[in-house]
């Protein structure tokens, strides 16, 4: 009998370290989980803390930013920390930091930038309209702007900084803007007595972002850099919405490898450039001369049309495998693309969706 208690207490004894071993492990567990990061770094997101804000409140923005996995354990890791404090101003923060780090770095004042503005750069926009965009928030004209993105010795600076600009390629007297295609559209926080060149690389430390992911694609592209960033300006211009980019990327590939003309609309837009007011000018005005005409010229245009935006470069670096030569978009419906194998296909296409082709 007092061979089965001590059996029985050994037993009970057992379970009840495997329940605290058990315990332990998932406690701790549950600590690196939401004390660890919640991304890879890429990501990078401004927290705004305003005066006489709550730490809750703090922590509870840092949560919906994505920032950190928890507001309550944040809040329960605190009362366990010493000396931590916050201050008002704006604070860069990136998924790659852990709430240890995020905390740190909200703890010292000095990683508070000053007054900033957020500002948009929607995917598609030409250069002149981004340094328009720019100059509405901050205290540069838009052709102070161009100016200086279209300045030889910036040029050759930035071009020394990043592995992705080649003088050559993008110093043409052809291009209005040299910066043209690179502009990577994004949001961003800037501050407001930034200088030029530090939001000029603002914008292109963003390309460098994309540029970097898709590395070792370009590396095995046959077309250079500077051709991607061209190519991809048109698909991002032709292209409704991202899921048709693929398919379009191979559209033009098909063309270019098989000695027929881009042939597309969208380059005549640019080439018409200041005198472009509306899409169907460029279905009209197809015999202008100029080197981003590719229905007079063949190959590429001359150089990028717009800034293209993450999607459009995957697709040129991706394009999907298929056999069509043609595509055209219902413009009078909802924008479906209806896609050809030849140009007869393509007229009837075009008749039924009353392109006036």
């Amino acid at each position: 009998m007092r061979k089965m208690r001590k059996k029985k207490g050994k037993i009970v004894l057992i379970f009840v370290l495997i329940l605290l071993i058990a315990l332990v492990l998932s406690s701790l567990f549950y600590i690196f989980k939401n004390t660890s990061a919640c991304g890879d770094g890429k990501k990078q997101e401004v927290l705004v803390i305003e005066e006489g804000e709550s730490f809750d409140q703090v922590l509870q923005n840092l949560e919906e930013l994505n920032l950190i996995h928890s507001k309550e354990f944040a809040s329960l890791y605190v009362k366990f920390k010493s000396n931590i404090q916050y201050y008002a101003g704006n604070y860069t923060l990136n998924d790659g930091m852990n709430l240890n780090e995020i905390l740190n770095f909200l703890n010292d004042s000095s990683n508070a930038t000053k007054e900033s503005v957020t500002i948009t750069i929607p995917e598609g926009k030409w250069a002149k309209e981004i340094a328009e965009i720019l100059s509405q928030q901050l205290d540069y004209s838009k052709e102070e702007i161009i100016a200086y993105w279209n300045d030889e010795t910036n040029l050759k600076e930035w071009c020394n900084t990043y592995e992705f600009l080649n003088f050559d390629d993008i110093n043409q007297s052809v291009y209005k803007i040299k910066l043209e295609g690179y502009l990577f559209p994004e949001t961003y926080s800037i501050e407001k007595d930034a200088t030029l060149d530090a939001i000029t690389r603002t914008l292109l430390n963003q390309f460098d972002v994309m540029y970097q992911e898709y590395k070792d694609d370009f590396k095995n592209s046959d077309y250079s850099i500077h051709q991607i960033v061209t190519l991809a300006s048109v698909v991002q211009f032709e292209s409704g919405y991202d899921k048709d980019m693929p398919t379009i990327a191979g559209v033009f590939y098909n063309r270019l490898n098989n000695g027929m003309k881009m042939q597309s609309s969208v380059t005549v837009c640019y080439a018409l450039y200041d005198e472009f007011n509306d899409p169907k000018d460029c279905e009209v005005q197809t015999d202008i001369d100029s080197p981003y005409n590719t229905y007079l010229y063949d190959g590429l245009p001359a150089g990028p049309i717009l800034n293209a935006g993450k999607d459009a470069f995957y697709a040129v670096l991706n394009p999907e495998e298929n056999d069509y030569f043609y595509f055209a978009a219902d413009i009078h419906g909802d924008g479906k693309v209806y896609y050809s194998k030849t140009y007869e296909e393509h007229l009837q296409i075009c008749e039924e969706l009353n392109l006036g082709l």
